[in-house]
């Protein structure tokens, strides 16, 4: 063996066994949250104390829990992937013998017979329809539970067709999809494009042709993953080496201007529906009297950026602010080698006092571009 196999050699085997991990952090996710839905319908159907609780049961169950991801919404979303996902009880027994052997001892063994027929247990719920309209289909559940991340199955609870659905599970584990290209193809409405196609085939070559792939490293990174792991998001929002010297170093430089800047966080998550996002600067300033969201992109500009910024400047208006507060601003910096953009945007950008105010106070757009000048300089 030379040098080079033994180099290959050795990320092979680093590799796979990276993978393995995160598939298996996956599958015991994914798990966990189904038998969490399962513990929860069991009580509310069969539970003596059910009433006392009633329709608040998990509003109350969240305020018990000191954990993020045994929030009221995710609560919400766990008991109906249980009941989006029945079929996920016939590969419970398989994975608490391989992981728990003979020892595990709880309600779980309920669901060797809970509910199912025999014969049903394992079939997807499109098996369960009328044939002479539905096509009997199934998916392998091993596959669902293992090809799938959990924040992929979140976008396809809301489709209450179970042969559409089964259309957006087949095409997202075979082009292997990132979570947000299957965001992207569900609101591209490509299985009702795919029905009015004469070629459907021909079709779904052009768009897996064209689809962005995700792997399984990903996985780690959907919030779900780092709430399971007990996690910050600042432990898991991967960004490039320069990305986040930008993001340090900006830190330490308005605190530096002076100008009543108040550190407040770093990888701020919202949640704006049912959707996660993180903001990557928060501060509050106490001389404007409100909230400086700050966002950092590294590369070409994008009016989606602007956008999205908007968007956690509208947030943070609605549900954060304060009645004595002033509108927050939002300050956008885009970088790149060959230049660097800054951008503003607040919650009342019709109003062009409240803009003038704050251009008072903010930053100039020189000094911010001379910022990210200089360290570009340092790389």
């Amino acid at each position: 063996m030379n040098f080079n196999d033994l180099k290959q050699g050795i990320q092979t085997l680093s590799d796979s066994f990276r993978q393995n991990a995160v598939a298996a952090v996956n599958t015991h996710l994914t798990v966990r949250n189904w038998l969490i839905g399962f513990y929860i319908v069991e009580f509310e159907q069969n539970g003596e104390d059910r009433a006392k609780y009633g329709a608040k049961l998990l509003q109350n169950l969240a305020d018990g829990f000191d954990e993020d991801g045994l929030s009221y919404r995710n609560l919400r979303l766990y008991r109906q992937f249980y009941f989006t996902y029945p079929q996920v009880s016939a590969y419970i027994p398989k994975f608490t013998q391989k992981y728990f052997g003979e020892i595990w001892q709880s309600p779980i063994a309920k669901l060797q017979t809970h509910g199912f027929e025999e014969d049903k247990i394992g079939q997807s719920v499109i098996a369960k329809f009328d044939t002479s309209t539905e096509p009997q289909q199934i998916l392998p559940i091993e596959k669902l539970v293992s090809k799938l991340s959990f924040t992929h199955l979140t976008l396809l609870f809301p489709i209450e067709a179970p042969l559409k659905r089964l259309f957006y599970e087949i095409e997202c584990i075979k082009g292997t999809w990132s979570v947000r290209e299957l965001k992207r193809q569900i609101d591209s409405l490509y299985f009702e494009r795919s029905g009015m196609s004469q070629n459907p085939a021909a079709l779904s070559r052009i768009v897996q042709d064209n689809s962005e792939a995700g792997s399984m490293l990903d996985t780690i990174k959907h919030p779900f993953t780092f709430e399971f792991l007990g996690l910050k998001a600042k432990h898991v929002v991967y960004e490039t080496d320069l990305e986040q010297a930008l993001i340090e170093h900006l830190e330490e430089f308005l605190m530096e201007l002076g100008h009543g800047f108040c550190f407040e966080a770093r990888q701020k998550r919202i949640i704006v529906g049912d959707e996660y996002y993180f903001c990557d600067l928060v501060f509050y300033n106490r001389i404007l009297k409100c909230h400086v969201l700050i966002e950092l992109k590294v590369g070409s500009f994008s009016h989606e950026h602007i956008g999205q910024l908007k968007t956690y400047v509208n947030y943070y208006r609605k549900e954060i602010m304060r009645p004595d507060d002033n509108p927050p601003v939002g300050i956008l910096l885009v970088t790149n080698k060959n230049q660097a953009l800054v951008e503003y945007a607040t919650a009342d950008s019709d109003n062009e006092l409240f803009v003038s105010k704050y251009l008072l106070e903010l930053p100039t757009k020189e000094q911010l571009i001379k910022f990210i000048n200089e360290e570009y300089s340092k790389v």
